[in-house]
């Protein structure tokens, strides 16, 4: 079965425009690659291999590993110098990174070993030379490691691969279409890496009965008998074949006129993207869909369907920006700058010429609107949704918050069965960084320090496996003793196995955050909810630049629910807060306990990854248990000190009196407690950068009070009981 065909491409149902991009690739390499985001099982990889088939062969030197042109060999190949000949033909390659694939594998590995000892560069090729002049192929591109994606930023942006390991160098040509899948549930790509990809599709399986019975019917005939599947098929492919060869033949002689060219430049300006590739990649696309139609000059609906591929994922600003575009906006920009390309100022007889026309059309599409098509109506980005589903702003007058311990009364709101509405969330800001003490060894990552395989170098060992990483000076040190015993004679240093020592390096991981949220009517009360959601939302962003895992327990009324279970999304966990409503009693010790089983559950799925608690409420502790209620979170909070847990409090008590109730929170999980003022990393009022250790814990609690250090400041930030 290894040996098997491909899925045939032309046999894939429906998801034309991702099949539209991948043929645009085909067409015309230099568009950049393509990013297919969408739900598991949506045959994504399926149409991704079967592109292979479809691709012209390439001439290569023959024998050069690293794919040299014939005619234009590259000058530093490790191969070469190659004389000219007339090369030999090949299939395409589409080449695939695994997402745990090591730097080795993806690079190459130099025998460091013969290196140092016979001054000979012995050098295996890694995924980039394979892939080059063909398709790098990255499932799930999203999980990939973070070292990982700067070698292909690097490769993608030089054309070349580097690999330098102590003095010794190799370089080799790495031109290379990209091509990357992934589901957005699991985590988004770094802006960078997504910038690379010079399309972008989203695709979801149909929801039509009789396109979902072709799909089973298809894949069912396929699994039974590839070969006669594929040939049943074997002539839509060769035709498609011809077809591609036939439109880059074409390609050259596709004329790009001004006209487009504003366009282009004009939908670009409109839509806000960032510098100029997306200007490039969509004059790029747009010429290959018109050697794509056999023509050989760009129209409109080239330019359109070029943005509709090339820009919805570089309008986004932060990650929690949907990608998609305004078609109605794209048609009125094209309708504008349409014609000789120059934008139409004319706005009727007996009108004056406005210079600055209203880009909002009516909602009827009357006169105003974009041109009269039939476009409908999409979505205005990622909050005119919200906006539009969300409720007026509750009444200035709310409930009275409770004494502290005591439950609400029966009567009041906040205790019966109705809820309130979920409130929007303030405004985003940067926040100060919460690391977790001492030294992991997680998955790589942006927020506590951890020992890993990139870093500053920290020391040395004997490597405990293969060698990744050389400490130069301590493998001297090794071989220095034993240099006249080994019969050295020359000025080259005998070098054995044994003597070779690995660097030991120190740098940064990601972390499981898990958000413990208090829900509850005194939350709601004072209308903080909004400041609150805000203040979790800016945590939300700083976990997704520093590559944590996040999830999110709430807890209102008479229980905690876990909302959002450990993930790499941060989407999914803002849009479960945004979802968030209000309202009932403060049940804190049973979030506590909930969290408490939610991180028993992942320590044992990835002992590795350290959690980081953190833990925003007022303090306040209602329940049915009346007055013992703050003695039942004190005690959840113990336990988790017990267990070694970081963890920070994030106090959203407001108002003149203070009744202290977080700062003693803090102290009994063992951490330390921090204002929303505090939080912002342009706040003065105090410095929170590093959660203190279980040792400093034990100290600070027997003093009464508690430390945060500022990384590099000595600043401190105290809790003080309430009087």
């Amino acid at each position: 079965m290894s040996n098997a065909p491909h899925y045939p491409f032309t046999a894939v149902v429906g998801m034309d425009d991702l099949r539209l991009a991948l043929l645009l690739n085909a067409v015309s390499p230099a568009v950049g690659g393509v990013l297919v985001r969408g739900e598991k099982g949506t045959a994504k990889s399926t149409a991704v291999r079967a592109l292979a088939a479809l691709m012209p062969d390439v001439d290569v030197v023959a024998g050069c590993r690293f794919s040299c042109a014939p005619a234009a060999p590259d000058p530093r190949c490790p191969d070469g110098p190659h004389e000219a000949t007339p090369g030999t033909a090949r299939p395409a390659r589409i080449v695939e990174l695994p997402v745990g694939a090591s730097e080795d594998r993806l690079v190459g590995a130099l025998d460091i070993e013969r290196a140092l000892a016979d001054g000979v560069k012995a050098f295996e090729p890694g995924l980039l030379a394979d892939a080059h002049r063909g398709v790098l192929y990255v499932d799930e591109v999203n999980l990939l490691h973070d070292h990982l994606v700067d070698l292909l930023l690097d490769a993608a942006a030089m054309g070349a691969s580097h690999v330098e390991r102590e003095g010794v160098s190799v370089r080799h040509a790495a031109r290379f279409l990209l091509v990357g899948t992934m589901n957005p549930e699991e985590g988004e790509l770094r802006p960078q890496l997504l910038d690379r990809f010079g399309l972008t599709v989203e695709v979801a399986a149909s929801r039509e009965p009789e396109q979902r019975v072709e799909v089973v019917r298809r894949r069912l005939a396929y699994d039974d008998d590839p070969s006669a599947f594929a040939a049943r098929w074997a002539a839509e492919e060769a035709a498609l074949r011809e077809r591609i060869v036939a439109a880059r033949a074409t390609l050259p002689r596709v004329g790009l006129g001004d006209a487009a060219l504003r366009q282009i430049a004009a939908t670009c300006a409109a839509f806000e993207v960032d510098g100029m590739r997306a200007d490039i990649v969509m004059a790029r696309t747009a010429a290959a869909l018109a050697a794509w139609a056999g023509r050989t000059e760009v129209r409109e609906e080239d330019v359109r369907q070029a943005a509709l591929l090339a820009l919805p994922h570089r309008r986004r600003r932060n990650p929690f920006d949907a990608p998609g575009l305004d078609e109605d906006k794209l048609d009125e920009t094209l309708e504008r700058f349409g014609g000789d390309g120059r934008p139409d100022t004319d706005s009727g007889p007996g009108t004056d010429a406005d210079p600055d026309p209203d880009t909002d059309p009516p909602p009827d599409g009357g006169p105003g609107g974009p041109g009269g098509n039939d476009v409908p109506p999409q979505g205005r980005g990622p909050d005119s949704a919200a906006s539009a589903g969300q409720p007026e702003p509750s009444s200035p007058s709310s409930p009275t918050e409770p004494p502290a311990g005591q439950p609400e009364p029966s009567g009041t709101p906040a205790a019966s069965a109705a809820e309130r509405a979920a409130e929007r969330a303030g405004e985003p800001f940067r926040t100060r960084t919460l690391s977790v003490p001492g030294l992991g060894e997680g998955a790589a990552g942006r927020r506590s320090r951890a020992r890993t395989e990139h870093g500053r170098t920290t020391g040395a060992h004997r490597p405990r496996g293969a060698l990744t990483a050389l400490h130069l000076s301590a493998t001297v040190r090794a071989a220095a003793p034993h240099q006249h015993a080994r019969g050295r004679r020359g000025p080259g240093l005998v070098v054995r196995r044994d003597d070779l020592r690995q660097a030991a390096r120190e740098g940064r991981e990601g972390n499981l955050v898990l958000f413990v949220v208090d829900a509850s009517g005194s939350m709601a009360a004072r209308r903080r909810m909004g400041s609150v959601k805000g203040a979790v939302l800016s945590l939300l962003l700083d976990a997704y630049q520093r590559r944590d895992k996040v999830g999110l327990v709430t807890f209102r009324g008479d229980a905690a629910e876990l909302a959002l279970p450990p993930t790499s999304s941060v989407d999914a966990a803002a849009a479960r807060l945004g979802e968030l409503p209000t309202g009932g009693r403060t049940p804190l010790a049973a979030g506590l306990l909930k969290a408490r089983d939610v991180l028993r559950v992942e320590r044992l799925r990835d002992p590795s990854r350290r959690p980081l608690l953190v833990v925003v409420t007022d303090g306040r502790a209602t329940g049915a248990g009346g007055g013992d209620a703050l003695a039942l979170a004190g005690r959840a909070a113990r336990l988790h000190a017990a267990e070694g847990t970081a963890a920070v409090v994030v106090d959203c008590e407001t108002g003149p009196v203070r009744l202290g109730l977080a700062g003693d929170l803090a102290r009994d999980l063992g951490g330390t407690a921090v204002t929303l003022d505090e939080l912002r990393a342009d706040s003065i009022a105090g410095l929170v950068r590093d959660v203190r250790a279980a040792a400093d814990t034990r100290t600070a609690t027997a003093t009464g009070t508690r430390t945060a250090t500022g990384t590099g400041t000595g600043s401190t930030v105290r809790d003080r009981r309430a009087a």
